[in-house]
């Protein structure tokens, strides 16, 4: 008898949505280069990869990648955005920021 070790297949994993790493990548590079701009951008390829996976079903993988662009971005804005309208508010109220005030001179 002619017996052949047993092989077992390994079905090919789906690639990995383009939009979901580059929301992940944004993310990274809002928390330490570029806060607002790399922040804005996961959270739009995030919501942007989401929208692409539901559509294709099952055959690009990513879902994490662009769950984590997204909290991260979110995560990253919302302070940012708070720090700005706090800033504003004081500067309308004719506050002056303590280390700016040293380059008025």
């Amino acid at each position: 008898m002619n017996e052949e070790p047993y092989q077992q297949q390994i079905p090919p994993s789906a690639p990995t949505n383009t939009m979901a790493l580059t929301s992940m990548i944004a993310g990274i590079i809002g928390w330490t280069i570029a806060p607002l701009l790399g922040s804005l951008v996961a959270i739009i390829t995030g919501h942007m990869a989401k929208k692409e996976l539901k559509e294709r079903m099952g055959r690009e993988s990513g879902d994490g990648m662009a769950t984590a662009g997204l909290v991260m971005g979110y995560l990253q804005i919302i302070p940012s955005v708070l720090c700005i309208c706090i800033v504003l508010i004081m500067l309308a109220m004719g506050m002056t920021i303590p280390f700016l005030d040293a380059f008025s001179y």
